[in-house]
């Protein structure tokens, strides 16, 4: 078992709750890649890369538990128990979610299942898609000439409907820029709600794909067209959707696009606005 040089060591009988960040095996943290190289045992999303993955030692087990929508998927719950049902047996058990486990992860839950249970555990935050990802597609959630707050809420309950407990009318007068996770299945529904609700039909959004990865796509649109331009492109989750002016800084920021294809960044989509100040 290896340890990696002033990182903890991974006890037996014990759970690590570790996010893998939204794919891109470079954004996994020490802890993350410390916990990979000493679990026995990794029970993983289906949004795990697999290049995050081929980072476990040699003898470890792998799992899959992944839940996604419209597909068989395991109940939460027998997630949870077969955690414990690991650690009882042993075994240096790591829980590896897409992202943060914090973040619409679904960690909580398991967390408490392990409190009510007795099992010792470790929480290994990651990178949220919603801000990684973003940042990948040249899209900060923040801008000081934009935005001095953002709102992250999920498209989905669970159940799978749009979620009535959110405050739609609030979030469309209350925040210049959403992020919004697992979206897609209801976008033209939520499009419409924040439209209704006072937004502009023609504010920019974007959709990001399978972020980090090789695999990213990016898609520009606006609140009104987005449920066409976004079945136009045939896109299809894992998915991360932003709403608000940040979108047009991807004209100036789009650095991915930029190494990838060797063009010389110049754009200011903000106007001197967006021009760096000393305060």
């Amino acid at each position: 078992m290896e340890v990696m040089d002033g990182l903890p060591r991974f006890e037996a009988g014990h759970v690590w709750l570790v996010g893998a960040g939204p794919g891109d095996p470079g954004l996994l943290t020490l802890h993350a890649v410390n916990a990979l190289k000493q679990a026995d045992v990794i029970v993983h999303d289906a949004l795990v890369n697999a290049e995050c993955l081929a980072l476990a030692g040699p003898g470890a087990v792998l799992e899959y538990a992944g839940k996604r929508g419209g597909k068989p998927s395991p109940k939460q719950r027998d997630i949870s128990l077969r955690l414990v049902e690991l650690a009882r047996a042993g075994k240096r058990v790591l829980r590896l979610k897409g992202g943060d486990p914090f973040v619409f992860g679904r960690g909580g839950e398991e967390a408490l299942t392990l409190v009510e249970h007795g099992v010792p555990f470790r929480i290994v935050p990651g990178v949220t898609a919603g801000i990684g990802g973003l940042a990948y597609a040249g899209i900060p959630v923040t801008h000081r000439e934009t935005n001095h707050n953002v709102t992250f809420l999920t498209g989905h309950d669970a159940t799978g409907v749009m979620p009535d407990a959110i405050d739609w009318a609030g979030v469309a007068r209350g925040s210049p820029v959403i992020v919004m996770y697992m979206a897609m299945k209801h976008i033209g529904t939520i499009s419409a709600r924040l439209i209704a609700e006072g937004r502009s039909p023609e504010e920019p959004m974007a959709f990001v794909c399978n972020a980090t990865t090789a695999q990213q796509q990016v898609l520009e649109t606006t609140l009104a067209r987005a449920e066409a331009d976004v079945a136009g492109a045939g896109l299809s989750p894992p998915a991360i959707v932003v709403v608000g002016e940040v979108v047009r800084m991807r004209a100036a920021l789009d650095w991915l696009g930029a190494l990838n294809d060797g063009r010389v960044l110049q754009s200011d989509p903000l106007g001197n606005r967006s021009r760096d100040r000393s305060a």
